[in-house]
């Protein structure tokens, strides 16, 4: 079996999407953590367009930008399918990972108080209640009975999403409002391989009140 080297950032939801993907699949891997103030000449060389994280490297080639590495994972290692078999449900699986992609609902987290931060709430809420009625629906997860690709692309949610909202002071995903997202998130957590790799809570929050108030300048 040919090598398998995941370059990574222990804050990244990027990262971990990854690091998901490859255990649920089963595959033996490297994890080369990444000082992102401090790359490595190697990450440089692997990713020489954007220079991030993640970088999966397969038998010394390397794979970038998560969504991409992602469906590489998928289609390398058929065991243990992400995806759904059908081709149409494989095709709306797509749509929801691209909608997840765009990333609307975290926009509140790079405002300050004012007008934009209370128009990034409001789209927020917007993209939490259809990710809620017309992605999840009745699902245990989003692709029905088991986690999938689409999970793991939304994985952020149950990643580091209560921590914006402690860092920012505000609350979106409540259980009065969003009830059956909350519940996916609790669903998501207690998978056994989610579970175990994890951020610590306490290590992340710190590090996201330092991104907000020293890289996006919001004290």
């Amino acid at each position: 079996m040919e090598e398998v080297k995941l370059h990574g950032f222990w804050a990244s939801p990027f990262s971990h999407k990854v690091i998901w993907a490859l255990k649920l699949k089963g595959v033996k891997y490297e994890y080369i953590e990444e000082d992102l103030s401090n790359k490595t000449q190697l990450l440089l060389q692997y990713n020489p367009i954007h220079k991030k994280i993640p970088v999966l490297v397969h038998g010394g080639k390397p794979i970038v930008e998560s969504g991409v590495i992602l469906e590489y994972i998928e289609e390398t290692w058929p065991e243990n399918p992400l995806l759904p078999e059908d081709a149409y449900e494989r095709a709306m699986a797509r749509f929801w990972i691209q909608f997840g992609e765009d990333r609307k609902a975290l926009k509140f987290f790079t405002y300050g108080s004012g007008k934009k931060q209370e128009e990034a709430i409001k789209e927020a809420l917007e993209v939490l209640k259809i990710m809620e009625e017309k992605g999840l629906g009745d699902n245990k997860f989003f692709g029905g009975g088991a986690i999938g690709l689409v999970d793991i692309s939304f994985g952020w949610f149950a990643y580091g999403f209560e921590c914006m909202e402690e860092v920012v002071g505000v609350k979106l995903l409540e259980p009065s409002t969003l009830p059956r997202l909350c519940a996916w998130v609790q669903n998501f957590k207690q998978v056994t391989v989610i579970k175990e790799n994890l951020p610590n809570r306490e290590k992340l929050l710190t590090h996201l009140k330092w991104f907000r108030e020293k890289v996006l300048g919001i004290c």
